[in-house]
This record gives C-alpha cells, structure tokens and sequence, in this order.
C-alpha cells in the first residue's frame, strides 16, 4: 500500500488532524507526519501484535545492578529531584519489567507507584492524583497517545510534573538514519514542536532539560 493511500485514511494519533504528509519511508514501514502538532508515527498495519510486542520487551534487560542503566535514568531523576519537595507522591508510568527509576526515586525518599500495560497492570493508579509522574522510553510505544496524555494530567495535582525520556526528531534527513526507527515497537516520534503542543493542550509550563528529557508542570 503505497503513503499516498495512508495519507488519505489516517488521522494523527495525538491531536487527530487528517493534515498529514508522508515524511519518510524505508524497507519495513511507512512514516507519516502530522502538520499540525509534527508527531511522526507508524500506520496502524504495522503495529505488532501484543504479543509480540510483550515478547520483544521481554528480552530487555534492565534491573538495578546495571550501573549503566541507572546512570542513563539518571539523566531525568536528577532534574526531576530538583524540582521535588521532600515525600511526594509519584507514578512511575511504563516502568517495565525492572523498575529502576522508581528505586532510584524512593531512595531519595520519595512514594512510588508502578504502572505497565505488560508487567505491572494495575489500573487502580487512574483513580489517584500524583505529584509527579515519570514515563521512560515509554510514549514512543503508545498507539494512543491522545488518550494517554489526557489521563496522564488528569492524574497529576495542580503544580506536578510529568518527566519523559524519548529521543526527539530533528529532520528527515537525520531521521533517515536514526537507530530509534529500527526498533519496530517504537511508533510515535516527538519533536521539540510536538512537546509545544502539548504544553499548550495542558496549560503546562515546559522544559527540555537534555537532549532526550522533557519536563512539563502542570499550572
């Protein structure tokens, strides 16, 4: 099926404009780009199935003695400590199977709650209020992330912050040879356009504190 047939059958998955163009394609999938809110993401027949997709996650290797790994957390917990008044209330949304942030967080005395589509499905976390949430390497796998955002500042308090981790899109030509793309669970790409249109959507103050971090205050 060729992008202009997409084109004409797709809407964007984070502010549902049907104002999209075809931004590049390779010899797997397709990448569409909204021009509205800049989101690039994968059309749905490429998506895998749930268990692949668990299956995949599965092989990740992520736990606490991987001092690397801690490390590359890191790199949101300590702008996100900065931020934070002594025992507060977080979620840690898209923890995965080690969830290492949350210990990093609780260390520094913070309360945690988990949450995993996969691996830790509780969904008695939509019913609270936080005051912080993180989400790690996580909204690139979302398929709805129109849905997920809205309940994501629906949970946090008046004040809280939303920490993401997820590597940005700069241009199509950088993205022609990005790594990011060849991991087939990855769907969505943000750019720094995309986290302004979400900061506008929510009324949130908005910081790109890396590279790869992004940090919104609800107001």
């Amino acid at each position: 099926m060729s992008s202009g047939t997409y084109l004409k059958n797709s809407y964007c998955l984070l502010c549902h404009s049907n104002d999209l163009d075809s931004f590049f394609e390779d010899k797997c999938r397709i990448y569409l780009r909204c021009s509205h809110c800049k989101l690039v993401f994968v059309p749905s027949r490429y998506w895998l199935s749930t268990e692949d997709e668990k299956a995949t996650y599965d092989l990740h290797e992520n736990c606490m003695q991987n001092q690397g790994y801690r490390q590359f957390l890191s790199r949101l917990s300590t702008p996100l400590l900065e931020k934070l008044d002594s025992v507060q209330q977080g979620l840690d949304f898209g923890c995965g199977p080690g969830p290492v942030l949350s210990v990093l967080l609780q260390e520094k005395g913070h309360q945690m709650d988990l949450y995993d589509p996969f691996y830790y499905n509780d969904p008695s976390v939509f019913y609270k209020n936080y005051d912080f949430i993180c989400s790690t390497e996580t909204v690139e796998h979302m398929n709805n992330p129109n849905k997920e955002f809205i309940r994501l500042f629906q949970m946090l308090k008046q004040g809280g912050w939303l920490g993401i981790m997820t590597k940005l899109v700069i241009d199509k030509q950088a993205f022609s040879q990005w790594h990011y793309i060849r991991d087939i669970t990855h769907i969505c790409f943000y750019s720094q356009h995309t986290f302004e249109y979400l900061a506008q959507q929510f009324n949130a103050e908005l910081s790109f504190v890396a590279s790869d971090v992004i940090l919104l205050k609800k107001r």
